[in-house]
């Protein structure tokens, strides 16, 4: 596997990780909190790997992520 491989395998989980807290913490579907997410900023910095993001923990992301949507 590839650096690049990797590092795609690694966002798709982190992406993941992110989804499954923030349905658990907000009580909602996983379908809502993919919408939220994908529909989000930060969806867009992980993918570009803006800020290093990323590496960040993913609850410590899910709680940034719920103030940026404000729920």
């Amino acid at each position: 596997m590839s650096d690049v491989e990797l590092e795609e395998f690694y966002k798709e989980h982190l992406e993941e990780a992110i989804i499954k807290q923030l349905s658990k913490q907000k009580n909602i579907s996983l379908d809502e909190a993919m919408n939220l997410y994908y529909n989000s900023k930060m969806a867009d910095y992980i993918h570009e790997g803006k800020y290093d993001i990323q590496y960040l923990d993913y609850k410590v992301l899910t709680d940034y992520l719920i103030k940026e949507l404000s729920l």
